[in-house]
C-alpha cells in the first residue's frame, strides 16, 4: 500500500498469525477495505480490520479461504507497521479477540472483521493472588514487565516522587486482581498512567509505569494554518477549567501516632507549559477531603498530589486530523509534540493523549488529541 507525497510513499506491513505472526498473504492485503487503530494512554488500545472474504462461486462450499486460515483465528497477534520512505514505525501490538462474517448478497461481496485490542488484555486475563514481599511499586511494577517476556516486554519503570518501601513486620502488598488491573492502581496513587507501547521494533514492546509526561525527544512539530507547511487541519482548542480539584484533610498516621494535616493544591507534573492553569483557579475549584485511612502521612499526600494532578492534566485540549502524507511521519501517542501556528497561548509542547489511525486504499488518516495543564509555550518559537 503507498500513496503519493514522499519520495517512496506510505507503506504499511502487517504481521498475523499464532504463535508466530507471518506477513499478511498478499490476496487478503489486496482486499483491505479499512484498518482502523485506536491508540490511548488513557485506556486499553484496539483496532478494526475489515477484510474481502466473500464466496467466489460454488467451489467455496466450505465458506471464504479466510475464515478457515488459522492465522485469523481469535488469540492471533496482531503487529502493524507503518513505513515513511524507508523509516519504519511499529503502531500496533495486540491480539484478536472477535470475528464479524458478514456473508454479502452477491458473490464476492463478504467481509471478515477482525477485532481486538492491544496486549493489556493479555495482562488482564488472569486474575492472580500473589504476595509481594517487601516490594514497593517501583519494583512490583519491573517484576510484572518481566512475566511477559514472551511478548517482547520491556520495562520503562519510573520510580514517583513519594516512596514507602514496605516493610514485612509492618505490611506486605497484596495483589488480588490481574496484573492489569494492579498496575493500573498503582499508578492511580501516584498519579501515574500505566500502557504498552509497541516498537520500537515489530514484536518488541515497552511497559510504561511513569508520569503522565514521559521523559523523551519532542516528536516532529505540528504546524496549522501556516499555507503551504501545514500538515494538521480541522483543528479546534478547547479550554477547560471545571475539573479542578483541591484535597485537604488529615490523617492519622500509622507510623508516628500522630494527626497530620494534608493539603494539596497545586499540580506537580512536567510543565509543558509556561503558566500553570490552577494559578487563576486556587480557592475556585472543586474541593475533595481525603477519605484514605490506614496511611503513613507521606502515603497520604502523595494521593492527594496525585488527585490535584489528574484533575488539571487535560486544562487544554486540542484535537484535529493530520495530513499524513505532508507530516511525513507517524504521530505516536503518550509521547510529546510542539504545535505552531495557533496562537502564543495554545503554540507549544503538549502530551498526544490518542491517536486514531484510519487507513484505506489510498488514504491514511491520524487524528490526534492533545493535552496539557498550562497555557502559553516554554519557549516563542517551536521548530519543525
Amino acid at each position: 500500500m503507498s500513496l503519493i507525497g514522499n519520495l517512496l510513499g506510505v507503506r504499511m506491513n502487517i504481521l498475523l498469525g499464532n504463535p508466530i505472526p507471518l506477513p499478511l498473504p498478499m490476496e487478503a492485503l489486496s482486499g483491505l477495505n479499512e484498518l482502523e487503530i485506536m491508540l490511548s494512554a488513557k485506556e486499553p488500545s484496539g483496532f478494526k480490520l475489515v477484510l474481502q472474504a466473500g464466496r467466489t462461486g460454488p467451489i467455496d462450499f466450505l465458506g471464504p479461504e479466510l475464515l478457515l486460515d488459522p492465522r485469523f483465528d481469535k488469540g492471533a497477534r496482531v503487529i502493524v507497521t507503518m513505513i515513511f520512505d524507508i523509516k519504519p514505525t511499529v503502531i500496533f501490538d495486540g491480539l484478536i479477540e472477535k470475528r464479524v462474517y458478514r456473508p454479502g448478497s452477491e458473490p464476492g461481496r463478504g467481509t471478515l472483521t477482525l477485532l481486538g485490542k492491544d496486549l493489556t488484555s493479555e495482562l488482564a486475563r488472569e486474575v492472580k493472588q500473589v504476595e509481594h514481599t517487601a516490594m514497593d511499586e517501583t519494583m512490583i511494577a519491573t517484576k510484572i514487565a518481566a512475566s511477559y517476556a514472551q511478548y517482547g516486554m520491556i520495562p520503562m519503570v519510573i520510580p514517583p516522587k513519594v516512596i514507602d518501601p514496605p516493610i514485612p513486620l509492618d505490611r506486605t502488598p497484596q495483589q488480588n486482581c490481574s496484573d492489569w488491573a494492579y498496575l493500573r492502581t498503582m499508578a492511580k496513587r501516584h498519579g501515574y498512567e500505566t500502557y504498552i507501547d509497541p516498537g520500537p521494533a515489530p514484536g518488541v514492546n515497552t511497559l510504561y509505569w511513569g508520569p503522565p509526561v514521559k521523559p523523551g525527544v519532542d516528536q516532529k512539530a505540528l504546524s496549522v494554518n501556516m499555507g503551504p507547511g501545514s500538515d494538521a487541519y480541522d483543528v479546534e482548542v478547547w479550554e477547560n477549567g471545571d475539573e479542578y480539584t483541591e484535597v485537604e484533610g488529615q490523617v492519622f498516621d500509622r507510623q508516628t501516632g500522630q494527626m497530620v494535616p494534608i493539603y494539596a493544591f497545586m499540580p506537580s507534573q512536567t510543565a509543558l507549559g509556561l503558566k500553570p492553569e490552577a494559578l487563576g483557579q486556587i480557592g475556585k475549584g472543586r474541593k475533595e477531603p481525603l477519605t484514605d485511612s490506614g496511611l503513613s502521612a507521606m502515603q497520604a499526600f502523595a494521593r492527594a498530589q496525585a488527585r490535584v494532578d489528574q484533575s488539571v492534566e487535560d486544562a487544554f485540549k486540542i484535537t484535529g486530523t493530520i495530513d499524513s502524507t505532508s507530516y511525513n511521519d507517524v504521530l505516536k501517542a503518550r509521547d510529546r509534540v510542539k504545535v505552531r501556528g495557533i496562537g502564543a497561548k495554545h503554540n507549544g509542547a503538549y502530551k498526544v493523549a490518542s491517536v486514531r489511525h484510519v487507513i484505506r486504499p489510498g488514504s491514511y488518516q491520524q487524528q490526534f488529541t492533545l493535552t496539557r495543564s498550562e497555557a502559553y509555550a516554554m519557549l516563542p518559537v517551536a521548530l519543525p
